[in-house]
């Protein structure tokens, strides 16, 4: 696939925590919607595909629209005169999360996320771990305080899901909402019919 200068732009990471479905289909998402995306993958990501996906990396870097390896810290998402809206890294590994807390830049996605921050553009992390202990949320907080947001992708259950993809394209379309990008995945809350509001019992 060829960048074209005129549309915008999102880094996508993909990290070794459970849900690369989540990855795959925000991919999807973006190039429906016309916004090219970079993508990075973990080598912790590859495992984690093989072990809980029917597809692979291949199949996540065929969507993308440019894809760089995780050890090329010369790319052009490692610097930020590169314009883009932001980052997100779906599914995100509570190590990830880890890293770039302390600004640590070992790969280039958490170069990255660090680059995205620092540049004061949208940095979001689908954090995916249960149960949390004191480290994590301190982890949580710091990158929060640093201007990250951090999105467990936790269903909405209003939505009435029927199935898996139902709940991951809810959360999907919640997650570019952060980027005023309307996927269209969405299930919007309209209020509560005057029936169920009247009933107190």
């Amino acid at each position: 696939m060829r960048v074209s200068r005129s549309r915008p732009c999102i880094i996508v990471g993909v990290t070794g925590a459970s849900g690369a479905i989540y990855g795959k289909r925000l991919l999807e998402a973006l190039r429906d919607a016309g916004v090219d995306s970079h993508l990075v993958i973990s080598q912790a990501a590859r495992v984690a595909i093989a072990a809980e996906a029917d597809f692979t990396p291949r199949d996540l870097e065929a969507l993308a629209t440019v894809t760089h390896a995780n050890k090329d810290i010369g790319a052009a998402c490692a610097s930020g005169s590169f314009r883009t809206l932001g980052m997100i890294v779906a599914p995100c590994s509570v190590r990830t999360l880890s890293e770039i807390a302390a600004g640590t830049t070992s790969s280039l996605l958490t170069r990255a996320a660090d680059v995205t921050l620092k540049e004061r553009r949208r940095l979001v992390l689908m954090l995916r771990e249960t149960p949390l202990h004191l480290g994590h949320i301190r982890s949580m907080a710091a990158v929060t305080e640093m201007g990250a947001i951090v999105y467990p992708p936790v269903p909405a259950f209003y939505a009435r899901p029927a199935s898996i993809g139902e709940m991951v394209d809810h959360t999907i379309g919640r997650v570019l909402d952060l980027f005023d990008l309307d996927a269209g995945l969405a299930h919007r809350w309209s209020g509560l019919s005057a029936e169920v509001e009247g009933d107190e019992s």
